[in-house]
């Protein structure tokens, strides 16, 4: 009898230990960070911490109010999606790293209470203590399911407004909605047979369980795929970056040579309201000729704008090809008045402007003024590649992927190469 009471007391113990494998929080040692191995390039008076490094395919991130970092990861790492990085002493270096979810994805974010993470076709929330950062993983609630990921474009990236809304991007699994994908010669589908699923932003309500398209807003279409989003709390509105297509020269060298295909289309920032229609795949912005002209697959000659002149126009325009995978809007004091309510941009970098330098794999600044912008944007980190002349992707030591300020005004970026995490911060 008292060898089954004490083996009934041990199962029970195990159980509360290990509980169920996704809400476990697993501790690891804090591990021994590496000097870093590039040199980062920031305006006189910025300077960068190593927070961390090793974390893998670290992906977005977001601060809590204590200075905890939690990282959702694209790779699993020790069987975690997430992963909290804690600083102990306060010397800007993560101590302690413990991790949670066993789902790989990009979008995490904090609001209210919760902690908000996507796979590429779920949402969750977990209930968090914002002051102590502490997660109780197993309030673990799925709030939205079923979004489509078809490899390609497929992940969910995510926003909050203060009305308790949540903001997901639905990538486009595809280049243009050619009838054969990224077959040149092959025409554009017309209409897009997948814009009432994908190639948009949907609203949905952050405190519901279980929703999906039917429960939510299709609030924006006509963007192919946006991994940078934020919501603009000075105008209280969703701001995106979209990824522009691909191919350009390679299916269209009579109207586009090397070079312009290098710097087409424009990777492009829209400030949205609902029921905007962006234009893709119909439409592209051409940085040559400074306007939305329509699309070669759709009848375009580089000079044709036909439908495009009723579609919604981006605000900001850069060269082609550089991934915007992370938008934030400053809102702290430690940095210089001049960055205020201004974005930052995190450009994962190119693979496909050959023979053209490949570019990118820097964060840039665009400085705004009533949440419109006030002047032209500017390379504010640069140096992540390390490789002289950004180099080829494949090439590259790390890339910028994730963005996030800290309670301190501090700002945070992610590489998804190594999984280095940086705080940057100013000191006059």
């Amino acid at each position: 009898m008292k060898k089954n009471v004490i083996l009934a007391l041990l199962i029970v113990v195990a159980a509360t230990a290990f509980g169920n494998d996704s809400t476990r929080v697993k501790k690891s040692p804090a591990q021994h960070i590496k000097e870093d191995d590039v040199t980062i390039t920031l305006p006189q008076g910025f300077k960068t911490t190593v927070v961390t490094n090793g974390l893998g395919k670290a992906r977005h991130l977001v601060v809590a109010a204590n200075g905890d970092i939690f990282v959702k990861l694209e790779k699993l790492k020790d069987g975690h999606g997430i992963i909290q990085l804690h600083d102990a002493n306060g010397d800007g270096k993560a101590d302690k790293i413990t991790g949670f979810g066993t789902y790989r994805g990009t979008g995490i974010t904090i609001k209210n209470g919760y902690l908000y993470a996507s796979s590429d076709h779920e949402v969750f929330r977990y209930k968090i203590d914002e002051k102590t950062a502490k997660v109780d993983t197993a309030s673990v609630q799925r709030i939205i399911y079923g979004l489509v990921a078809k490899n390609q474009h497929e992940t969910k990236s995510l926003a909050l407004d203060n009305d308790g809304n949540i903001y997901v991007n639905i990538g486009a699994p595809t280049n243009d909605c050619q009838v054969q994908d990224r077959v040149k010669g092959s025409p554009g589908q017309d209409p897009c047979p997948i814009l009432d699923s994908a190639g948009g932003i949907w609203q949905f309500k952050a405190d519901k369980a279980n929703q999906s398209y039917g429960d939510g807003v299709h609030y924006a279409r006509g963007l192919r795929n946006v991994m940078g989003l934020d919501w603009n709390t000075q105008v209280n509105q969703l701001y995106v970056m979209q990824h522009g297509r691909d191919q350009l020269y390679q299916f269209f060298p009579e109207l586009f040579d090397q070079k312009a295909g290098a710097e087409n289309p424009a990777e492009e920032m829209f400030r949205l309201k609902k029921g905007d229609d962006c234009g893709w795949p119909y439409c592209y912005y051409d940085n040559d000729k400074h306007q939305k002209l329509l699309c070669p697959e759709y009848g375009g000659n580089r000079e044709k704008v036909d439908r495009c002149a009723d579609k919604t126009h981006s605000i900001v325009q850069f060269p082609g090809h550089l991934a915007p995978n992370a938008l934030l809007f400053y809102t702290g004091n430690q940095f210089p008045e001049k960055y205020k309510n201004g974005a930052f941009i995190a450009f994962h970098g190119s693979w496909n402007r050959a023979p053209e330098p490949q570019e990118g794999f820097y964060v840039v600044f665009v400085p705004f003024k009533d949440g419109m912008p006030s002047g032209k944007w500017e390379v504010f980190a640069d140096g992540f590649s390390g490789v002289k002349g950004a180099g080829s992707t494949g090439r590259a030591k790390h890339r910028p992927c994730g963005l996030a300020q800290g309670p301190d005004g501090s700002l945070y970026v992610s590489d998804d190469v190594e999984g280095t995490i940086w705080k940057i911060t100013y000191n006059k």
